[in-house]
């Protein structure tokens, strides 16, 4: 189901507007979001990655179109867009490279193609880190200045913001918080690109399946869980295992709160942050459920007994706010700091 971002109407705006477009393998999120981070319009249209960025590009340059002719604006209203895509990419030259999820955009100069399209300058980001900077400006850093995010899914994604701005790194690999090694072994599993050990081969969905599936054979448990073949042994199944009474799924989802509290605890004391939040498809109900709350307080108690005790109190820890709302308003944010200069 899709859920539409609460908007606001147009003439409690901010002006200038900035667009925001986070592309995902299945669709493109559009949004314009006016100069206080509120999202004023809202369209998503499918990606068709196979027709490749340049018709992509032309394609959301259309909706923007028809977005502003709705609210009656004129186009010179938008200062700027801002671009997230998956990565690996090229963020100086806004050339994606391969991101697996969009093979019919590889090696695209999609920056270029989408301002090209739009008429617009355009902000290229990942998508993580623009993410992390809609949470950082308008969701659950919004009273911070350091921030962390980390996105719990496939894999383990995250994006973090020092001083008030996006940490990007010298190659553009910044923020890649899911790439952390927590487990130095030879034998560790592998993540998505092969590297062993390392936070999202543990607690991205896969890492989260492999060790549910260890578990079983290895304990011989008595478990609702072995009754599922490998196609149906998901986190979703999982956590609602865990919420019917199911003692090993709920142990799987407490071992996922204390490997991701591991590497919380080198980022915490690398990069010192206010706030860490916790995002994505995979936080088990999330704010608000009774699962979610649990993973939650375990991350927060493994977390505190593995970092200096002076920054127990002072490291908040919450779940993100904005959904998936995220990368489009991080996206346009990112373009209003580069229309800011």
């Amino acid at each position: 189901m899709t859920v539409t971002p609460a908007l606001l109407p147009i003439d409690k705006a901010t002006l200038p507007l900035f667009a925001g477009i986070d592309v995902g393998g299945t669709n493109i999120k559009i949004g314009l979001v006016d100069d206080t981070g509120q999202p004023v319009a809202f369209n998503k249209i499918s990606t068709q990655q196979e027709d490749g960025a340049e018709k992509a590009a032309e394609r959301v340059a259309e909706t923007l179109g028809d977005m502003l002719a709705k609210l009656g604006l004129e186009p010179n209203t938008v200062a700027r867009a801002g671009l997230a895509t998956p990565g690996p990419m090229n963020l100086a030259t806004g050339q994606l490279l391969k991101p697996g999820n969009l093979p019919g955009w590889h090696f695209a100069m999609v920056r270029d193609l989408f301002s090209k399209a739009t008429g617009l300058p355009v902000t290229f980001a990942n998508d993580a880190n623009a993410a992390a900077f809609g949470e950082f400006w308008s969701g659950a850093g919004a009273e911070v200045q350091n921030m962390v995010l980390v996105t719990l899914g496939t894999g383990v994604g995250g994006g973090i913001i020092i001083d008030g701005r996006l940490l990007v790194g010298a190659h553009g690999a910044g923020g890649e918080v899911g790439h952390i090694v927590i487990d130095c072994r030879d034998d560790a599993p592998p993540n998505s690109l092969k590297l062993r050990g390392t936070l999202e081969g543990y607690c991205g969905a896969y890492g989260v399946e492999a060790r549910a599936r260890a578990a079983l054979e290895t304990t011989g448990a008595k478990s609702s869980l072995s009754e599922l073949d490998d196609e149906s042994l998901t986190p979703l199944a999982i956590a609602k295992a865990a919420e019917a009474g199911d003692h090993l799924a709920m142990s799987i989802v407490m071992e996922t709160a204390k490997l991701l509290a591991i590497g919380l605890a080198s980022i915490i004391h690398t990069v010192d942050p206010e706030s860490v939040v916790i995002g994505g498809a995979m936080t088990f109900g999330g704010e608000g459920h009774p699962l979610g709350e649990r993973f939650l307080d375990e991350v927060r108690r493994q977390t505190s007994v593995r970092i200096f005790e002076s920054l127990r109190s002072e490291v908040h820890m919450d779940f993100a706010r904005l959904g998936g709302d995220a990368g489009f308003i991080g996206a346009a944010g990112l373009a209003r700091e580069e229309h800011r200069g």
